[in-house]
């Protein structure tokens, strides 16, 4: 992965939308932190495969960014993100990644299932 192109993921963002996708989601602030440090409050969200059909698709933010996506009957929005996959051609791959390298977020677009 390397750090986010803001102008190449908004054109990703824009070839995906439309169509049905299938949307991997998740988030930790530190879900197994408590083993280190008991003061720290866990939490953490965990979608896959759920089929998703955005009308917009938007990323802002300077660094960390965000990602908005639009849909008929609501939004998905991931914040923190740091860092894309640049390979890939079908799939959007988005990460964010904590000051010690550690994922804190993911957000992840395809037209098939992960």
């Amino acid at each position: 992965m390397i750090p986010i192109d803001a102008e190449t993921v908004q054109a990703r963002l824009e070839a995906l939308k439309g169509r049905d996708l299938y949307l991997h989601l998740e988030s930790t602030t530190g879900a197994y932190a408590t083993h280190h440090d008991s003061s720290r409050h866990p939490s953490s969200a965990f979608v896959k495969n759920a089929v998703i059909r955005y009308e917009r698709g938007t990323i802002s933010g300077s660094g960390p960014y965000r990602v908005g996506l639009k849909m008929a009957h609501g939004w998905v929005y991931c914040e923190g993100l740091t860092h894309y996959e640049e390979s890939e051609t079908e799939r959007l791959l988005l990460a964010g990644h904590n000051s010690e390298g550690k994922l804190a977020v993911a957000l992840q677009l395809s037209p098939s299932p992960f």
